[in-house]
This record gives structure tokens, sequence and C-alpha cells, in this order.
């Protein structure tokens, strides 16, 4: 797969095309059809997770939230073929239906969002890093995992995310540099969403794509149609394979869009086009996958519309035990910083004290209605 889609080539991995169609069947993947039909029901739970925070943050129930909408076949990708118990994860922050696959719970992903960092600790997940907020940081760490691997041959891999923007920093180049030089175990999948806020790509690199980057590393490279879970499938086996063998890292540009905003503190309509997300929104990832199940009967409307019921109901009853259940104290957020608490702390000790007694009052009301 890496030499007939090398980066230097520039072409785009596909296997279906934006209506579900089989386009390249050389390279379509060994999967049957249930294996295929979880995938969609997970990507689709992720996305009904998604939009559900967005609104709940929207209530002023959650904080800023960054939305997978859109990316979700590039995780869900991993998810269908992860070791559980022996792989590594090493996330970004938009790789929801990965979290879920390894064993993270609604209420970790609440928890986290709401302020508390016990949710960061996955708390039934194993081997799976907390998400990383500053950019690219967590990507040496996957490589000593990498490392940690090899030298205890343990036949496994690491799969570490980062966005376009990441790519741009420091710590990127040393962890691919290093990566290679050792030979570790590693998967690196860039989310290559176009734009990092608000920065596009073309704007972000001189290079013409991520992929190539690769090269200059020697390190094995493919440039993949992120929306596509087939295609998207098919690069992850055959890196992991590579890569647990023990022949090196691999490096796979998912070429995906991120159809809501970076984050909820974010209006994308200051920086792009209605015309430019109607155009992505021809390749979004969950209606490729979802014609590709209808033209074979394994799937329709009516099953998806009571499957989402049944999501929704179960999504809003664990937002709501977590909500209920929460008992992060005051002084956690503040006692820790420093030795001494100075004024700039203390005035936003007072700012948040007030909010929470008004979001408590505000709850109240909600659950009196």
């Amino acid at each position: 797969m890496f030499e007939v889609y090398h980066p230097v080539k520039g072409e785009l991995f596909e296997v279906i095309d934006n209506k579900g169609n089989i386009i390249n069947q050389e390279w379509f993947p060994e999967i049957d059809d249930s294996t295929v039909l979880k995938a969609y029901k997970d990507m689709l739970f992720a996305r009904t997770v998604d939009l559900m925070i967005v609104s709940y943050q929207r209530q002023g129930r959650i904080y800023t939230y960054p939305p997978n909408y859109g990316q979700e076949a590039v995780s869900q990708a991993v998810a269908s073929q992860v070791d559980v118990e022996n792989d590594w994860v090493v996330p970004a922050f938009r790789e929801l239906p990965l979290y879920l696959a390894k064993g993270a719970q609604l209420r970790d992903v609440f928890l986290m969002y709401m302020g508390d960092e016990k949710g960061a600790s996955w708390s039934e997940s194993k081997r799976m890093l907390p998400i990383s907020v500053p950019i690219a940081t967590q990507l040496p760490h996957a490589v000593g995992l990498g490392y940690a691997l090899k030298m205890d041959k343990e036949k496994h891999v690491v799969y570490a995310f980062v966005g376009d923007g990441g790519t741009s920093t420091g710590d990127f180049h040393e962890a691919m540099n290093f990566a290679q030089v050792w030979k570790v175990p590693v998967v690196f999948i860039v989310q290559n969403n176009q734009f990092a806020i608000s920065v596009p790509f073309n704007t972000q690199s001189g290079a013409d794509t991520i992929a190539v980057k690769a090269m200059g590393y020697g390190m094995k490279g493919i440039r993949v149609d992120g929306n596509d879970f087939f295609a998207m499938y098919s690069a992850v086996r055959d890196a992991s394979d590579y890569a647990r063998e023990g022949s090196g890292p691999v490096l796979i540009e998912a070429v995906t869009y991120r159809k809501g905003a970076h984050t909820t503190s974010d209006d994308p309509y200051k920086y792009r086009t209605k015309e430019e997300e109607e155009e992505w929104d021809k390749k979004d990832p969950l209606k490729r996958l979802k014609y590709y199940l209808m033209e074979r009967e394994l799937w329709n409307n009516k099953d998806e519309e009571l499957l989402l019921k049944t999501f929704k109901k179960e999504i809003d009853q664990a937002f709501l035990d977590t909500e209920n259940s929460m008992s992060y104290e005051l002084n956690e957020v503040f006692d820790h910083l420093y030795a001494d608490q100075l004024g700039d702390l203390i005035r936003q000790k007072k700012r948040y004290k007030e909010f929470m007694e008004w979001k408590a009052k505000r709850q109240e009301s909600v659950q009196n209605k």
C-alpha cells in the first residue's frame, strides 16, 4: 500500500465515493458486514453524544467543548481494530469513537468538560493517555511508549493523534524524528481537518501534503480520505501490521473536515464560507457509510430513527446522573496552584463561586419544570 500510494505522488487513497459505491475494489478491506454495521452505529452514537454535548454547553451546563462532528471515521477506523487491552492510545481531543471503544465511559467525558480532572483518568480504560490540550505535546510521550513496547518485546501498537496545526510544532518534528531513528511501533494519525482553529492548511505549511513530510524522516507515509471509513480501515490495518512487526512508525494523513466549530467558543463563519461547508457535507463520513449499508439492505431510516431515540435517552440519562453526582469542591480548583493565593486568583475564585451558585439555581429551576 505505502509504495502504491507513495506520498511523493500526492494521491489520495480512497475506497468508496460520496454515495457509498466501491471505486477501489483492489484495496477494499476484508471486513464482515457485522463489523461495518457496528462501526456505523458507533459513529452514529459518537455523533449523537457530540451534538448533545454542544447543546448542554449552550445551556450553561458544561464548559468549552471541541466537537468531533464530521471527523468520526478517522478514529472509528482505529476503534474497529484496536487491541483494547494492549494497544496504547495517545489522543489529541477529537477521537470520541475511539475513547468509547477503549473503555471510556460517558461519565468520564462529561466530567472532563465539566471541569473535573477525574474524567481524564478514563476510569475503565486501559492504556490510554488523557486528552492533550497543549497542541502536539503528547507525541513525544507516544514515542516513549513505543520505545517501552519495543524494549519489552511487546507486539503492540501506539496510536498517536494530532491535528494539522500540530504539525507546525517542534514536538511533532522531534517525535517523528526519534520514532524513525528508534523504529518504534507508533502509528501517527494527523487529522487534517483543513483548519488549525481559523488558519487554513495552505498557510500552515509550504508542503503540498502532510504525508509527504514522512519522507524527510525516512518514514512510511500515506495520504488517506479521512471521511472514507474503508480507506481509513485499510490504511490503519496495514500501518498497524507494519509497526507491530518491528518495521518502524507510519504517518497517516487523514484528510477530513471539521463540520462544527473548533470549540464551542469559536465561530467558523468568520473564516469559512457556507459554500465550502456544503461541498464538504457531500463527503460526510456517516452519510457515505450509510449509503453503503442501505444499498446492501443492511440498514434503513426506520432502524436509524428508533436507534437515535434510544441513544438520546441513554446519553441524557448519563449526563443527568453525572450532573447530579458532581462533588467537585470549589477549593480544589485553586488551592494547589501556588503556595499563597494571589489577588488575581482570589478574584477568579470569587467569580467562579458566583457562577456555581447561578448554575445551581438554574439546575433547580430546570428540574422543577
